[in-house]
């Protein structure tokens, strides 16, 4: 074979021999089948993972510091006694007085206890047991310290082996690169596993210290190279592993709040991602439910029964912020019809996230105006408190979906419509809208960019407080219909509200109580200065519109 050529005084590693010799083989090579087996073989991944630790160690040879001996105590004992019969001149003197110091003679004790020691790593002895016709095994050994060793398992239904289910990012299993997911588990600790159930496995891995040995048959699976991109969300309700029962490890669970930015680690298993916090240090992923899992489990448990209004508001991100009206019922009448379906797979949202950086802001603050089909009043104006329309106009409009919400009120229709959040938003201003709850989805959309607040009442005591000399208005139009607040207004008020925070909370970005108006107001203000001039985060989708 030809000598490879090097530069003068570089004797090539052995890595560089493996990657050189497939074209240095070639020459020599006469069938095209052996030529490829020869690259194959040469090329394998493995193989050039082996050639690296060895040579890794044998740089940690070369350079790892040596003792010169091991006796340094033994040997200053002999010396005391030889010095002991020579004369006793002052250097003497001064030397044995040192070498009979108490601390002297415990630094030299623990430096032969060290100097004795062998700290190189050492490999469990192979089994001597192993069928010849068992399967290749691994015999794995990692150091626990405080951190989990980040692998989950399983049982295999079929077979009943026990398999790694899946290997957490950034854990201490995924930096060894020993540990893959299809591995089978034969052994922990020289304690077979067959005949044990994954919680036992657990525990003994619990109880565990130190280094712990894993025999494993490996998965015999390609491994596809896979360009992972930084994906990030952000968290639209609370969650806390320890609380849910459908997690197949609690321990592995990623503890989050609403609002948290997470960073997406993994999305290879469609019910568990792994993720970590956004700018942790802690490089290991934690199991959090995936989008479409946590959306099934939302439409399990949303009730059928439509919620009465509640106050909401929206924002035009950048551009400013959306309220209108919403629309005078009276109690006991239906709630508005929809204009836009809503999509069931559309219920529940951990959308992408993006960061997007908040613009100038506007202090001016227009409502959207409504349209209505009744007759106008003498002091009324067309444009001022309503879009003046015939009944036929109007239901022509919600034919063709222009209204983001309408309603039905003695015989006259109110609604508002898309192109007066439009006409509002293209003046560059901040529309404020108060909507029905259903209405929310079709407004948190790229186009309007909305930030929702939910305006809560306080406690059922508070309103008896507050509110006892309030007035209910059924509508705008019905100022002579005022009548007192009564216990069960209270009781509703509460209750509507708790209905909406659970159904529709992952939804709002704040939440404010209305205990008192001038306090809630100034939240609110301070909320639409914050998110108009600070950066904040969105879903992905509204950045590419």
């Amino acid at each position: 074979m030809p000598a490879l050529a090097t530069g003068a005084g570089h004797e090539p590693g052995l890595y560089e021999l493996l990657a050189a010799l497939p074209s240095q083989l070639q020459p020599h090579v006469s069938r095209p089948e052996d030529n490829i087996f020869l690259q194959d073989m040469f090329g394998e991944r493995s193989l050039h993972s082996l050639v690296k630790i060895h040579e890794q160690l044998q740089h940690y040879e070369k350079s790892k510091p040596v003792p010169v001996l091991d006796s340094a105590a033994a040997l200053a004992h002999e010396l005391s006694e030889e010095l002991e019969g020579k004369s006793a001149n002052g250097e003497i003197k001064e030397l044995l007085k040192l070498l009979a110091k108490p601390h002297v003679k415990s630094l030299l004790s623990v430096h032969d206890t060290i100097a004795q020691k062998s700290y190189d790593p050492e490999l469990p002895p192979l089994p001597e047991d192993i069928d010849d016709d068992e399967d290749s095994v691994k015999i794995i050994r990692l150091v626990k310290n405080k951190e989990p060793l980040g692998a989950t398992i399983r049982r295999d239904d079929h077979t009943g082996a026990i398999l790694v289910a899946r290997i957490m990012r950034g854990g201490a299993a995924d930096r060894s690169g020993l540990i893959h997911v299809g591995d089978e588990l034969k052994e922990v600790n020289g304690i077979p596993v067959d005949d044990k159930k994954p919680e036992e496995i657990i525990r003994i891995l619990a109880q565990s210290q130190g280094a712990i040995t894993f025999k494993v048959v490996p998965c015999v699976k390609e491994d596809v190279p896979t360009k992972e991109q930084k994906v990030f969300v952000k968290a639209l309700f609370d969650y806390d592993p320890k609380e849910d029962k459908a997690i197949p490890c609690k321990e592995a669970g990623l503890a989050f709040k609403k609002g948290s930015i997470l960073q997406i680690m993994s999305q290879d298993d469609a019910t568990w991602w792994q993720a970590k916090h956004e700018g942790e240090a802690n490089p290991r992923a934690g199991l959090i439910p995936s989008k479409q899992f946590q959306e099934r489990r939302f439409a399990l448990r949303q009730p059928v029964a439509t919620l009465p209004p509640l106050k909401t508001s929206s924002r035009r991100s950048s551009r400013g912020l959306g309220f209108g009206r919403s629309f005078p019922l009276s109690k006991g009448q239906k709630p508005p019809k929809q204009a836009i379906q809503c999509k069931k797979e559309e219920i529940y949202d951990l959308a992408d996230g993006a960061p997007l950086t908040g613009g100038p802001f506007f202090p001016a603050v227009f409502s959207s105006l409504s349209d209505t089909s009744r007759a106008k009043k003498n002091q009324e104006s067309d444009g001022v408190e309503y879009h003046f329309i015939s009944r036929h106009l109007f239901e022509t409009d919600i034919h063709n979906n222009k209204f983001i919400e309408y309603g039905e009120y003695k015989g006259n229709y109110y609604g508002t419509s898309l192109d007066s959040i439009r006409s509002v938003l293209a003046k560059n201003k901040v529309c404020l809208l108060d909507v029905q709850p259903h209405t929310l989805k079709h407004l948190r959309t790229a186009e309007f960019k909305p930030f929702i607040v939910l305006v809560k009442p306080p406690t059922i005591e508070r309103l008896r407080e507050t509110r006892q000399n309030g007035k209910i208005l059924s509508g705008k139009d019905d100022k002579g219909s005022a009548k007192s607040f009564m216990e069960e207004d209270f009781e509703e008020m509460v209750t509507t509200a708790q209905m909406l925070e659970t159904q529709h909370g992952h939804l709002f970005e704040k939440i404010i109580v209305n205990d008192d108006l001038s306090v809630a107001f100034s939240e609110l203000r301070s909320a639409l200065k914050k998110v108009e001039t600070e950066t904040h985060w969105v879903p992905v989708s509204w950045t590419h519109s």
